[in-house]
């Protein structure tokens, strides 16, 4: 499954808001609501966290398997 626990960290590391995020940056309040639930976001979703925050995409999400037995 994919964690967007690292895109918290970053963000919040590099002193964005949700606030400023929304109404500074353009983020769409849907996709916040997306990644905080878990759900998927596209690429297109992803570069423009990653252009924002000036990061990589290691920093906004990460892969955890399942069952790390099966990898």
């Amino acid at each position: 499954m994919i964690s967007y626990h690292p895109f918290f960290e970053t963000a919040k590391a590099k002193g964005f808001s949700t606030y400023a995020l929304i109404h500074k940056h353009g983020i769409a309040n849907g996709t916040l609501y997306r990644i905080r639930k878990g759900k998927p976001i596209t690429t297109e979703t992803l570069n423009q966290l990653c252009t924002v925050l000036g990061c990589r995409v290691e920093d906004v999400l990460v892969f955890v398997p399942d069952d790390p037995e099966k990898l």
